[in-house]
């Protein structure tokens, strides 16, 4: 574990001390130390869970802290690739919104949001804690401080932080019936020819008379293992992310991308869940939905990458976590030499598992027949380790929290295919939502 870490993060020397501290048996640590993060103004953590197998690894477990963020402007792509070109060593930590996607092609985000969010945010970093078995490594340009402050934060007796969740006023925003109406209307747009598969989603509020996002984490990271978990807070605002999708990852120069199409229910019995697995696998519809977004995501990673370079590194591979057994292709490339980072990142965004195909088609369509707007939803969390290595989860499976106004909300959907059954599609996003509300305590089932 140790190697993977450093392998991910390593110490900038230039920039960053590094110190390394002794883990206590006790478990309680990890708690101690998200206590710990609520001085700072920004914040993210990274939990990678059911990792074992997942190709090219998952986000290292981590905690960044800072109170600098960037100041970015539109065009938030070119004021990163700026900030990154005059700062090539920096590590940078933040998130990228869906609607990003207005700056890149001539499309609108005009549907009604639960929470107002920045297009695109990051922070530097004061302190980096990795993560290893027995021990955790400090990297600060103050490692002094931070090892004496970390030093006496997990010596303390301090209690974990708990309290009831109180979450009111659960709304969703499209029923039972308006979501198998737009199902139709949209299967109807791909009988025409007008996009091949599209990924709708549908949108549940709330408001928060009570909660304490951190604790919500642990409680999702608990009920939702996932390799791309993760934690944020910047302007007020949280994300509570239990992400199995990897979006978009750099390192030595080899851009990997791993987008999720087909999903299956988890078995109530061993032999109910291997039959499920079994019918994911083997099912035409969940392949051609697979492959429609892989040969997507080869022409994104092609326009950066070198001639001849894209391949698929696996193909409709099937990999189970606790709510659910997901299909997952894996696409890699090598990056063109004039090519810069950011616009790696920029040439395939959005991630065309939330998209559909063709993708500017399916996003005018999403915002046509969606009736909130995304947001952070399908955006990404992830970071930058100067300015050659990045990696960039899929904001799904994830609650959103404004402390300032209690809004709450989450967002799931699928994909629609000419052969989708609506009902079934329909139980598919509520199989989806299932970690988040059991976390919560809520079920938006009562209000299909």
């Amino acid at each position: 574990m140790a190697t993977f870490f450093y392998a991910i993060l390593p110490t900038n020397k230039a920039l960053l001390k590094s110190t390394n501290i002794n883990i206590p048996a006790d478990s309680s640590y990890w708690d101690k130390l998200l206590n710990w993060t609520h001085q700072f103004e920004n914040i993210v953590v990274f939990y990678p869970q059911q990792v074992d197998k997942y190709p090219f690894g998952a986000f290292p477990k981590c905690i960044a802290v800072g109170n600098k963020k960037l100041k970015l402007n539109p065009p938030y792509f070119q004021s990163l690739k700026s900030y990154i070109k005059d700062n090539p060593t920096q590590k940078l930590f933040g998130y990228l919104g869906y609607d990003l996607k207005n700056e890149l092609e001539k499309l609108k985000s005009e549907n009604q949001e639960s929470i107002a969010w920045k297009p695109m945010n990051f922070f530097v970093p004061e302190c980096i804690i990795l993560f290893e078995k027995n021990q955790l490594s400090i990297q600060s340009e103050d490692v002094n401080y931070y090892y004496n402050e970390i030093k006496n934060v997990l010596s303390s007796s301090e209690s974990k932080e708990e309290g009831e969740f109180k979450i009111s006023h659960l709304v969703a925003w499209t029923n039972k019936s308006e979501y198998i109406n737009t199902v139709e209307k949209l299967r109807n747009h791909i009988e025409e020819g007008d996009i091949y598969e599209i990924n709708y989603c549908i949108n549940f509020s709330a408001y928060s008379q009570q909660i304490n996002p951190i604790q919500v984490f642990k409680q999702l990271c608990q009920n939702s293992p996932a390799p791309f978990a993760s934690f944020l807070k910047m302007d007020k605002k949280y994300i509570v992310s239990a992400s199995p999708e990897r979006y978009i990852k750099l390192k030595d120069n080899k851009i990997i991308s791993q987008p999720i199409k087909g999903t299956a229910r988890r078995g109530k019995t061993d032999l109910e869940d291997k039959e499920n697995k079994k019918q994911l696998s083997e099912s035409e519809k969940e392949r051609a939905e697979n492959m429609m977004i892989v040969d997507l995501v080869r022409n994104d990673l092609a326009k950066s990458a070198k001639t001849g370079s894209v391949k698929v590194d696996e193909i409709f591979g099937i990999y189970s976590f606790q709510q659910v057994h997901q299909m997952i292709s894996t696409i890699s490339a090598e990056k063109r030499d004039t090519v810069h980072p950011v616009d790696v990142i920029k040439n395939a965004f959005p991630m065309g598992s939330m998209t559909g195909a063709p993708k500017i088609r399916a996003m005018e369509l999403i915002e046509e027949y969606e009736n909130s707007k995304r947001n952070v939803f399908s955006g990404s969390i992830g970071y930058f380790n100067g300015e050659n290595e990045f990696d960039f989860n899929v904001l799904i499976r994830s609650i959103y929290y404004d402390e300032e106004t209690n809004n709450l909300n989450y967002q799931v959907g699928s994909a629609i295919t000419y052969d989708s059954d609506a009902e079934a599609e329909y139980e598919e996003c509520l199989l989806k939502a299932k970690a988040i509300e059991k976390t919560l305590g809520i079920s938006s089932s009562n209000n299909s």
